[in-house]
């Protein structure tokens, strides 16, 4: 029988850049298109006028990055002291693998192995590890693994795609950030990876191009028919189902397998009622607590308008582990922490499910 450690991380961009992690919000608030009562401070959240501060979020990033190297050191002790056979990790694809050809709505992705340059054409100035722009990394995949969770689905009847090679793209960021934070102190990454795309995009894939918008883009793309949108996401439920089945096929495997869900939770750029311009952080302190205290229903009676509403979109990859970890019974995580912030784009949660 399998044993299975399940894990929730993020593979949250600006962690890998040196710069301030709140520019985003500097760039909403010069955009002539966000509305006055967003620009204004005193209708700001206290906790948000407070991050801000008076040096344009400097101080709060220089935190909020450490607190994120923190949670990954401490991520990657619990996946060491596991040691696992392979490593799954749910995540999404922003128009990198998947675009106008293909978009599945959840696809296996049974490489053998990978080689990524992140650095090349890296937009965001320099990396924090001050690698070389030619810099290579090989990921190790574990095709068997993926060829039997493909099999695993399709035989309870979850139509899920599978891939034994890239098609545009050699592993997306959700993927490739994840491995590389991992292996923040850079000792290496041993563990082979399964990586399992989720349209968490939907509507929003092709339309966006990937691209995170701001206010102005926003409200051009909100001016055209809804015709020009895509089809939707995988339905939350849908998700939790997928994971519920991931965890099955996984228990009657003879692997150890550590399972992650990798994403930051509400975004920024996906909070229309936000004008764009700051996460949806009530939405993710009620996730958060019924992610702690067990409270099933919440997460499964969600439905994709209120994913969208409150620019969940990627969490749909938190969806697939809640289901899996109800499915093993380990109802409520071992360890987790709740990283708000209001300037960043993003709150962050980190998880800890051990078997």
């Amino acid at each position: 029988m399998g044993q299975i450690l399940g894990l929730g991380i993020t593979h949250y961009p600006n962690l890998a850049a040196k710069l301030n992690m709140s520019w985003r919000f500097q760039t909403c608030l010069q955009d002539p298109a966000l509305p006055e009562q967003f620009r204004s401070v005193k209708n700001w959240h206290p906790t948000m006028r407070e991050q801000w501060g008076n040096d344009s979020g400097q101080a709060h990033s220089d935190q909020h990055r450490q607190d994120l190297i923190d949670q990954f050191r401490r991520i990657r002790r619990e996946l060491d002291a596991f040691n696992p056979d392979f490593v799954l990790i749910w995540g999404d694809d922003q128009y990198e693998n998947f675009r106008e050809d293909c978009v599945p709505a959840f696809s296996v992705l049974a490489y053998d192995s990978v080689d990524i340059q992140p650095w090349k054409g890296y937009r965001r100035g320099r990396n924090v590890w001050d690698e070389p722009d030619e810099q290579t990394f090989t990921v190790k995949g574990h095709r068997a693994a993926g060829k039997y969770l493909a099999t695993a689905l399709l035989n309870e009847g979850i139509d899920v795609a599978y891939a034994y090679k890239p098609l545009h793209h050699p592993l997306g960021h959700a993927f490739a950030n994840s491995v590389l934070f991992l292996d923040y102190d850079r000792k290496g990454f041993p563990y082979p990876i399964v990586p399992f795309a989720v349209n968490a995009y939907g509507r929003l894939l092709i339309a966006s191009r990937g691209a995170p918008r701001r206010p102005s883009e926003a409200a051009a793309q909100l001016a055209e028919a809804d015709s020009d949108l895509d089809p939707p996401a995988p339905q939350p439920w849908r998700c939790v189902e997928v994971g519920a089945a991931i965890a099955r096929a996984l228990e009657r495997s003879p692997w150890r397998v550590a399972i992650i869900a990798s994403s930051s939770w509400s975004h920024a750029f996906l909070v229309q009622k936000n004008a764009l311009m700051f996460p949806d952080v009530e939405a993710d302190k009620r996730y958060y607590e019924a992610l702690k205290n067990g409270d099933w229903e919440l997460w499964r009676n969600t439905t994709l308008e209120q994913v969208e509403d409150r620019g969940h979109h990627e969490l749909l990859n938190w969806f697939c582990l809640v289901g899996a970890m109800h499915e093993l019974g380990r109802t409520k995580p071992d360890e987790s922490v709740f990283l708000e912030s209001w300037i960043t784009n993003s709150d962050k949660v980190f998880a800890v499910y051990r078997p």
